[in-house]
């Protein structure tokens, strides 16, 4: 996923014209080195991964809230997918993936400018710039579109939008230089393939402060809560279990074997992540709940997601494991004990899962796959790294959300009244409602 961004000389003149109607300005590569194969995959894994957030997180979430709430959850989704792909374009991707600063990129990519039908990124040299462009632009949408999950059935839409902006600019540009763009954390060797740091545990922390500082919803603890519609969910769950074949394969930026061997770590870990948390129920409560095996999966699937390109398949099954088992105890034991009303489990599931990722990265990366060996390979400085990243990712993140939410308060109130909670988001929020 990420690559030391590295400025080039200027292009020399091209007979094809560029994308875009600004002169030309230093490219990445003067040889084209794309690769049709390549460019192929990575159309159809930024497709996946897309998927990923409209129909899938969409689907997903909406599930899980009450009927009122439905039509304005879908709606967080589809703003982020809007507001998030035309900030990339105007300046994330160019301060996230270009130039060399330890901390932030540069501005020379913003609104596009410079890229041509061949230009590549030293991270993706065999597809064109473009689609590498667009493929990190998904990830951007959903890690937004993830938080709105912890603050569910109470967040006003105009805060929702304002907050948006201001944390992919402050949260997930930073920390997608950091660490795929050649920033300091990359520079350390902190492992991340496809989002364990930049996407999990980011929006994980980040939901977290959101619904401490949003407080609980009305009738938290005594009302009957329960979800509209699982079998939107369960759909859902699909959809993103098949778009993360494009998210963790994908991040492999190219149509090889270790792309292969991702997705299978990656479909292992689900299954094993399903399983679990079933088995759980099943021992505790006679029951394996249909909510309860959709979380185990995600789960799953959000622990993977870091190590996937740097683990054997097997190893999948482990983390998977391991993820049914720590996630489960998050969304029950410690969301109660610490009474935090995080309506979706965007922090039990992707926060705490991501940092287990993350942190098992370090423990089971295989030389042989990924290039870097971990604990079980003698070099258990790898996971005082991975430490390390985690520790970065969980202040700044925590902090800036903090800030943030703060300060859109300042302007307008976080969350609706309690009227319009009553009444329900969809009424108060868009006049609509599902009949």
């Amino acid at each position: 996923m990420g690559a030391l961004s590295i400025r080039a000389a200027k292009l020399a003149a091209l007979s094809i014209p560029a994308i875009n109607v600004w002169p030309a300005t230093p490219a990445f590569a003067q040889t084209s080195t794309i690769n049709a194969a390549d460019t192929a995959w990575m159309i159809v894994a930024t497709a996946l991964v897309l998927m990923m957030t409209i129909p899938g997180l969409a689907l997903f979430y909406s599930g899980m809230v009450r009927k009122k709430n439905v039509l304005a959850t879908m709606a967080q989704s589809l703003a982020a997918v809007s507001i998030i792909s035309i900030l990339w374009v105007c300046f994330g991707y160019s301060l996230a993936f270009v130039g060399e600063g330890p901390w932030i990129g540069t501005l020379d990519r913003w609104f596009l400018i410079g890229i041509t039908m061949d230009s590549v990124n030293p991270a993706a040299k065999t597809i064109p710039e473009i689609l590498f462009m667009l493929y990190q632009m998904t990830f951007a949408i959903i890690t937004v579109a993830l938080v709105a999950g912890a603050v569910a059935d109470r967040m006003r839409f105009s805060a929702y939008l304002l907050f948006s902006i201001g944390w992919f600019m402050f949260v997930y540009v930073p920390l997608a230089h950091w660490v795929w763009g050649g920033g300091f954390l990359a520079s350390m060797g902190v492992l991340d393939f496809a989002g364990g740091l930049v996407v999990h545990l980011s929006a994980g922390i980040g939901g977290l402060v959101a619904a401490k500082v949003m407080g609980q919803r009305h009738g938290y603890g005594s009302d009957n809560l329960s979800p509209f519609d699982l079998s939107l969910a369960v759909i859902g769950t699909g959809l993103l279990w098949v778009g993360w074949f494009g998210f963790n394969g994908g991040s492999a930026l190219a149509a090889n074997s270790r792309a292969v061997m991702a997705i299978t770590a990656t479909h292992l870990a689900a299954c094993a992540g399903t399983l679990t948390w079933g088995a759980i129920e099943w021992a505790t409560r006679r029951k394996p709940s249909v909510l309860g095996m959709i979380s185990g999966a995600i789960a799953g699937l959000g622990t993977i997601t870091p190590a996937s390109g740097y683990v054997a398949p097997w190893h999948g099954i482990i983390i998977g494991l391991v993820a049914g088992l720590v996630c489960f105890w998050a969304c029950t034991w410690l969301k109660h004990r610490f009474k935090y009303d995080d309506s979706l489990d965007v922090f039990g599931v992707h926060g705490i899962g991501g940092m287990t990722g993350t942190l098992l990265a370090g423990v089971f990366a295989t030389a042989a796959i990924g290039g870097t060996g971990g604990l079980i390979e003698g070099h258990p400085q790898q996971v005082l790294i991975q430490l390390y990243g985690i520790g970065v990712t969980l202040v700044w993140s925590g902090g800036v959300t903090f800030v943030l939410l703060k300060l859109v308060s300042a302007f307008v109130p976080l969350r609706v009244s309690l009227q319009q909670e009553l009444e329900g988001l969809d009424i108060s929020q868009h006049g609509e409602a599902l009949q």
